[in-house]
């Protein structure tokens, strides 16, 4: 499935650290990571495209449910993006702090309902992805696999399009290795933000916006 990208069209990018990625910054509204590059490229091509970031570093899935309204629902995109998990089961591991599948999976069935009914707008699930690079961060799949297959599953229950992230950086870490794609099994080098901005290109966009 393929996402028609028009004139009109407005995408918001909705996340933690990976989407937010310095976007605070007057000059960087977009970040400085795939957001950015992913915006360029539709900007290219779609000059009157709309691009909006409302990606908060550290956020899990509840705190980014619970700023829907105005970082979504308020903001009027016609097609929304996420990206969110990865800090569900890093908090687990570092702070004890564990979100449940089952909390999971309401957060963003949450999500999901309030922007299909209150917006109408395409739905874009992008998979967090982990490149462990310690034996303590082996076991954080164990945790993060099952919320993978979750949003996988709620991707095609909700007819939308579905990145699969972890399994581009994986294939790409067997070429390149870890170190070149993230910083700390988590959050991405600029190689990793472009397989990212790849990856969503590929999947999102109409053939003629594929990243290069």
């Amino acid at each position: 499935m393929q996402i028609s990208l028009n004139p009109t069209s407005h995408v918001l990018f909705i996340g933690d650290s990976i989407t937010d990625c310095g976007r605070v910054s007057l000059l960087r509204p977009l970040g400085d990571g795939f957001v950015s590059l992913i915006g360029r490229r539709l900007k290219k091509m779609i000059p009157s495209c709309r691009i909006t970031n409302r990606g908060v570093s550290g956020d899990r899935v509840a705190d980014m449910a619970s700023r829907w309204k105005e970082d979504c629902i308020e903001v009027k995109p016609t097609t929304v993006s996420i990206l969110i998990g990865i800090n569900d089961t890093w908090r687990k591991y570092d702070q004890g702090m564990e979100t449940s599948v089952e909390e999971f999976e309401e957060h963003i069935r949450d999500t999901l309902n309030r922007t299909v009914t209150g917006l109408g707008a395409d739905l874009v699930i992008c998979e967090p992805f982990l490149l462990p690079m310690s034996d303590e961060q082996k076991l954080w799949s164990i945790d993060l696999n099952p919320k993978r297959r979750l949003l996988r599953g709620l991707a095609e229950e909700y007819g939308a399009v579905f990145v699969p992230l972890h399994e581009k950086f994986l294939k790409a870490t067997a070429i390149s290795g870890a170190s070149m794609l993230v910083t700390d099994g988590v959050h991405p080098t600029r190689k990793g933000h472009e397989l990212i901005a790849s990856a969503w290109l590929e999947k999102v966009a109409d053939e003629v916006c594929a990243y290069s």
